[in-house]
């Protein structure tokens, strides 16, 4: 593979932004969500300081910086110290987006270790599977970044490779395992290939246009269906191709697949994250292609004419495969494509045994290529010095790498149990070591779509009159358009939408936010509607609340294909919830039984000088809506940048008169001109002298 310096410097700013909008997401949303009175407040699983244990032992028991504010003097309470790691994470991450020398190994470090902190505390709202895969991109970024604010900028860095070569493992592992996940899952919407059909109305918060696309024809959705299972199943193999073009055509299939996520469903920062990890197919030659430096397109070689050839007959394959396996067939007369899947479940479980294996040994010796080709990049290098700190840094880099990759296996091979049990008990072993950490994790994005369910509270001052309420962000009033929230990430409305595949007491939080609504917390209220007059019970709190189950179905379109009166019809399901008040036994038997009750009063919160500001920061961000905060941000982002480019560009164009390249050209054209002007005088004066001596031969002195 060839220089990889460019998608490295990509890869590094994407995932700075990356940071950026996870830290100020979670930031709007802690005190309804962990507050001193939110639904599962912090202080009650927040580690406590034991000053006769040593402090690795402490961080290793519990790997969160929660519990260093006291021994650090800090006088704030958990929620405070949350947020205080929210916001030193979204600065770091804000500054390493703008300044390049802030793109930093220790810089992203302080990113994963903070962002650690916070899933450490954060139970079910943190638990989502994006969570697991920033914190494991954001501990290959610290492998991958490089150490400039220790002032040690190696003349080569040979090792860069071995290191984003991992970052392209976990793309597999991520594409790959979710492909595998939807199969393996028996589904019966994706063995029918209509789970794409579903999935615009059955994601976490639909967009508005998802309910015009799940309008598009069905044959049209089943082949939508078909594309993205070949999508995450067979082009991922491609991630390690020895032909360069391969791996392009690969990431050109994965980004546009990547950027559709983006606008099709309300799916947080998990889109550019995995956007982010298709740089790792790239390379600076095609980078350079893309900003108009790429080299000058000369006459095609026979090297090149079997490699265009090869690119052809690896897409016929797949596409030959995919009509097979697929049973694709064109009706012409309907102008439609009829499609169902040719193999068994049966069959598919062979083939997953087969193939698990395989893919894990061409890991490795695509990871033993990188490493043998750093090794002698090192030993290539002028001076046994500077050869022997190549090695030592090689050394270094490459063990890191190879534990990154054995630990890996670990959860890869969960998807087939046969080749899980042949994995070494020592690699197991390192995986349980390290597993609280969450350096690696199993992916199985999407792996059901079996409709929408949605969990619809009540509320009542008699027991009588039951009315509504409404949250911002997922669905409830079918009259009501989807949001638009992206890159902001509701998780409490993507937990009721998750809560609603199940029961209620198998979601703990629930019934902590049936109490806190009772109770009328503010903070809580503020994740349903920042807007009080949206509120039906701003007033005063319910008496009584429930809760019903309900199935939700997108509307069809008009005849006159007008846009949707209603966006949702819905049908009533069952209890999800039995009608409560404060005080109820089955209430307080819940509370009691899920550590949820009060064992001690809460306490005042601090009123240090910290502590105060925190207060005013939070008082300014809850002005707006948590989306519109992230909005703010990125716009803000966007103008410091631009202004950037632009002041950097006037700054240039000042220092560049006359531009470089003419400076060049008139030293070019001179340089021609002098010799030309030497050759003449040199000509000239042989000429002359030739003259003189011809004149002193005819003098008469001469001739006596």
């Amino acid at each position: 593979m060839g220089e990889t310096r460019l998608p490295r410097h990509m890869f590094l700013w994407s995932m700075a932004i990356i940071y950026m909008f996870a830290f100020a997401s979670l930031y709007v949303q802690i005190p309804g969500l962990y507050g001193n009175e939110g639904v599962l407040p912090v202080r009650l699983v927040e580690p406590r300081v034991d000053g006769s244990r040593p402090v690795l032992e402490q961080i290793h028991a519990h790997p969160s910086l929660l519990w260093l504010g006291p021994r650090l003097g800090l006088d704030l309470d958990a929620q405070q110290a949350m947020e205080l790691l929210c916001l030193a994470g979204a600065l770091l991450a804000l500054g390493a987006a703008l300044l390049e020398p802030l793109r930093d190994s220790l810089v992203f470090f302080c990113l994963w270790a903070l962002y650690l902190s916070l899933c450490q505390v954060g139970q079910d709202f943190l638990r989502f599977q994006w969570d697991s895969l920033l914190l494991e991109a954001g501990f290959l970024t610290v492998l991958v970044a490089p150490l400039n604010l220790l002032r040690w900028r190696s003349a080569f860095r040979q090792h860069d490779a071995v290191t984003f070569w991992l970052v392209r493992w976990l793309l597999f592992r991520l594409t790959f395992g979710s492909g595998v996940a939807k199969l393996a899952s028996h589904c019966p919407s994706w063995w029918g290939l209509t789970a794409v059909k579903h999935m615009f109305e059955a994601q976490g918060i639909p967009l508005p246009w998802s309910w015009f696309i799940q309008q598009l024809p069905d044959w049209y959705l089943k082949l939508g269906t078909v594309g993205l299972l070949v999508t995450e199943i067979a082009v991922p193999a491609l991630y390690f191709a020895p032909i360069r073009h391969l791996r392009l055509a690969a990431f050109y299939i994965q980004a546009v697949y990547q950027v559709k996520l983006m606008f099709v469903g309300n799916y947080g920062f998990l889109p550019f994250l995995s956007l982010a990890l298709t740089f790792s197919l790239l390379d600076d030659d095609h980078i350079s292609y893309w900003l108009g430096h790429g080299k000058k397109k000369s006459a095609k070689t026979w090297h090149q004419t079997i490699m265009s050839l090869v690119l052809l007959a690896v897409f016929a394959a797949i596409i030959y495969g995919t009509k097979v396996l697929f049973t694709l067939e064109m009706d012409w007369e309907a102008k439609t494509m009829t499609s169902k899947t040719a193999f068994t479940q049966q069959q598919f479980g062979n083939w997953l045994k087969l193939v698990t294996g395989p893919t894990i040994w061409v890991g490795v010796l695509s990871l033993t290529w990188e490493v043998v080709a750093a090794m002698l990049g090192c030993v290539c290098v002028r001076g046994c010095l500077w050869k022997l700190w190549g090695l030592v840094q090689w050394a270094v880099i490459v063990s890191a790498a190879v534990a990154v990759f054995a630990i890996s296996v670990v959860p890869y091979s969960s998807m087939e149990q046969v080749y899980s049990s042949k994995i070494l008990p020592e690699v197991r072993q390192a995986y349980s070591l390290v597993e609280r950490y969450r350096l690696v994790s199993a992916y199985s994005l999407d792996s059901r779509v079996d409709g929408r369910s949605e969990v619809v509270f009540e509320g009542s001052m008699d027991k009588n009159t039951w009315t509504e309420i409404e949250f911002m962000y997922k669905p409830g009033n079918v009259g009501v358009a989807p949001p638009v929230v992206a890159p902001h990430q509701p998780r409490l409305d993507w937990q009721m939408s998750q809560a609603a595949q199940g029961l209620a007491d198998q979601s703990p939080w629930f019934t902590s936010l049936v109490h806190c609504l009772l109770q009328g917390n503010k903070d809580v209220v503020r994740l349903i509607q920042t807007d009080s007059a949206q509120y039906p019970f701003s007033q005063a709190p319910p008496v009584y609340l429930r809760a019903s189950l309900y199935r939700y179905w997108f509307t069809q379109t008009a005849q006159d294909w007008s846009g949707p009166k209603e966006w949702w019809r819905r049908d009533y399901s069952e209890e999800f919830y039995p009608a409560v008040q404060l005080g109820d036994p089955t209430l307080e038997g819940m509370l009691n039984q899920h550590g949820l009750k009060e064992t001690f009063p809460i306490q005042p919160s601090p009123d240090s000088p910290l502590a105060q500001a925190l207060k005013q920061v939070r008082g300014h961000v809850q002005t707006l809506p948590d989306h519109l905060v992230l909005w703010s941000l990125l716009a803000t982002v966007a103008t410091i940048w631009l202004f950037k480019t632009l002041l950097s560009g006037v700054l240039g164009g000042r220092k560049a008169k006359p531009t470089p390249a003419e400076p060049k050209a008139k030293k070019a054209k001179a340089q021609p001109a002098a010799k030309n002007a030497s050759a003449s005088s040199l000509k000239a004066g042989r000429e002359t002298s030739e003259e003189s001596r011809r004149d002193a031969d005819k003098s008469p002195k001469k001739r006596k």
